[in-house]
């Protein structure tokens, strides 16, 4: 099994220093096409975590307050049930709240221990309301402003509603641009296995008639694309962490507007797994595309 293992990762080398520039070239690809999807997935979840009070429609939140009792609590969901204005709504109590908190400044642990001694019982319960129309919003957050055991209306800001919009369009753009370095990377590492296998076809006819499987064959090839998928995987996870960086550090805690924006390392490191992923899923599904048509003898 290890003389096996040495014959593979012999021939691999040869064959990645034998075509070095074509393997450099699918490298760059890959990384850039990663890159470019790792980026996309940052951008999205700093904008879910930062706006995810405003999703699904909902254009106000009520704020109650902290003491607010169960009676004033229930009248006020009873109007929004009535309330043909309102499309849907949510009910968010103190512990709610409370994990809320600790979720969006998980990165701030200063305020996050704060929360911590002070307990669920110090944040207001709220609802989360959705109108029928967003032009309504200003009218429902009138309307409830007065309300026993209200403490505040807040509704989401045109910028808040375009920086959705503009996110949205954002995300669908570096998908198109992902998906065409996708297929130059693919080409490139089919072409780089071709080269490889053309250069070595008699040697590949020979182990056909003396027995070797196809798979015997292919081996070495797909370590190659593996290889490369997941060289240019490392240098686009680590293009990708220096952006969370910059993206948390040195915009989201330098500006008001972008309270409640991060990225964390959880969402940092599932980006990165899955752009190993398919960096070896790149390699491997392009090498074997190059190969097919020279295991026929």
């Amino acid at each position: 099994m290890f003389t096996r293992f040495g014959y593979f990762a012999r021939e691999t080398l040869v064959s990645l220093r034998r075509n070095l520039l074509m393997t450099i070239a699918g490298v760059i690809t890959v990384t850039v096409s990663l890159c470019v999807l790792g980026s996309a997935l940052l951008l999205s979840r700093l904008v879910d975590h930062g706006t995810q009070q405003w999703e699904n429609g909902v254009e106000a939140e009520i704020f109650m307050n902290v003491d607010a009792t169960d009676a004033q609590i229930a009248s006020v969901q009873n109007t929004l049930k009535e309330d043909r204005d309102v499309k849907k709504f949510t009910f968010l109590t103190k512990q709610d709240a409370y994990e809320e908190f600790k979720r969006l400044f998980q990165n701030d642990p200063d305020l996050v221990a704060l929360g911590v001694d002070v307990g669920p019982e110090a944040l207001p319960p709220s609802f989360r309301v959705a109108p029928q129309e967003a032009e309504l919003t200003e009218t429902l957050a009138d309307r409830y402003r007065t309300e026993p055991g209200v403490n505040e209306v807040k509704t989401a800001t045109e910028a808040v509603r375009n920086l959705l919009s503009a996110t949205s369009w954002i995300s669908r753009g570096f998908v198109g641009v992902f998906v065409a370095l996708l297929a130059a990377s693919l080409f490139l590492i089919v072409n780089t296995i071709r080269l490889a296998t053309f250069a070595r076809r008699r040697e590949i006819e020979v182990m056909k008639l003396v027995g070797a499987s196809n798979w015997f064959v292919r081996i070495p090839f797909m370590l190659e694309g593996l290889v490369q998928g997941l060289i240019g995987a490392a240098l686009a996870v680590g293009v990708v962490w220096g952006l969370k960086i910059v993206l948390t550090d040195a915009i989201v805690r330098n500006s008001d507007f972008t309270v409640g924006f991060y990225v964390s390392s959880g969402d940092a490191w599932q980006i990165a797994f899955w752009v190993f992923v398919l960096g070896g899923l790149i390699g491997v599904v392009g090498s074997l595309f190059g190969l097919r048509r020279f295991l026929e003898v």
